[in-house]
């Protein structure tokens, strides 16, 4: 029997990147995802997802296509895990950000999170293998990075979020945990990579090399298995080393 077999759930951002990977790891491990994204359809130039993939067309700051879409599948059956991956950046000085652009990026990378938490609370509690939360947050949450402060800000927060429900929803049959990826292959890493920061950032690391996002999704596979129950309100880096290296 494979690790997640018989549960369900839904990942955000799973059209690319790391959601997309975190989806196909779990589908391989047996479990059936729900993954929503803008598009509702993988990213062109990759691959087909695991037939247990299901993508859904959803912007993530729409709560009430969200409601719809919890509603949706919940109706075919449990909802035993979520995994907030979805995510946003901008690079620009801070001095001239614009603040439209600061509560952009906090609503879809902290206010969505903490809103699907909400929708999909009632169904997670009943999950009879416990239910499970997932944020994604980063190495931005714990380091700081230059022109993008805004990012940094609403990692910080995901890791605060993550803690407060962990301890909340303690005693409601529910673990929540984030995961902090190092340096993987996005697209949203590549609106900020140059090659001088690409080589800041390896020389920053201790293996000297980027990762790969099927790892994030072995790390959440763990994460949502038996093995993981008695783990809540903990912030896992996946990260190369990156957060202990020093000098």
């Amino acid at each position: 029997m494979k690790l997640l077999e018989g549960r369900r759930g839904i990942v955000t951002g799973g059209s690319s990147g790391i959601g997309y990977a975190i989806a196909n790891v779990l589908g391989e491990a047996g479990a059936a995802v729900y993954a929503v994204s803008r598009t509702g359809a993988v990213k062109e130039g990759l691959k087909a997802s695991h037939e247990n993939v299901i993508h859904i067309r959803g912007n993530v700051t729409d709560y009430q296509r969200m409601e719809e879409i919890i509603e949706m599948v919940s109706k075919e059956g449990a909802i035993d895990f979520l995994i907030n991956d979805a995510g946003i950046t901008k690079k620009c000085r801070a001095e001239e950000f614009p603040m439209e652009d600061f509560e952009k990026i906090l609503k879809v990378n902290v206010s969505s999170i903490f809103r699907l938490c909400q929708l999909c609370y009632p169904h997670l509690k009943k999950s009879a293998h416990k239910g499970r939360i997932i944020n994604i947050s980063s190495m931005a949450a714990h380091l700081g990075f230059t022109e993008v402060v805004p990012y940094c800000t609403s990692k910080a927060a995901v890791c605060g979020l993550t803690r407060g429900l962990a301890v909340e929803w303690a005693n409601d049959n529910l673990c929540v945990n984030s995961i902090a990826p190092g340096w993987f292959p996005s697209e949203m890493n590549k609106q900020v990579m140059t090659p001088e920061r690409k080589a800041a950032i390896l020389g920053r690391m201790p293996v000297h090399a980027f990762g790969d996002t099927n790892d994030l999704g072995h790390m959440a596979e763990y994460l949502l298995s038996d093995h993981a129950r008695y783990i809540t309100g903990q912030d896992f880096a996946v990260d190369g080393g990156a957060l202990a290296y020093g000098y």
